[in-house]
């Protein structure tokens, strides 16, 4: 559980850290991205699952981390 909370933790902390140091690109990007087809922001967010997935599941099987 401590792992857990702590991983949410630091999804928050990068997840916030654009919005602090970037205020006004941030509000610019949002924009155009509320402008993107549906079945794009689908792809994307398919393709950054993919990629998550492959990521941990790459550091589970390794015993270099």
């Amino acid at each position: 559980m401590k792992t857990l909370l702590l991983l949410v933790g630091m999804v928050l902390i990068l997840e916030g850290m654009p919005y602090v140091v970037f205020p006004e690109s941030m509000r610019e990007w949002l924009r155009k991205l509320s402008e993107m087809k549906a079945e794009h922001l689908r792809t994307v967010g398919l393709v950054s699952l993919s990629v998550g997935l492959v990521i941990c599941w790459l550091v589970q099987r390794s015993n270099s981390f």
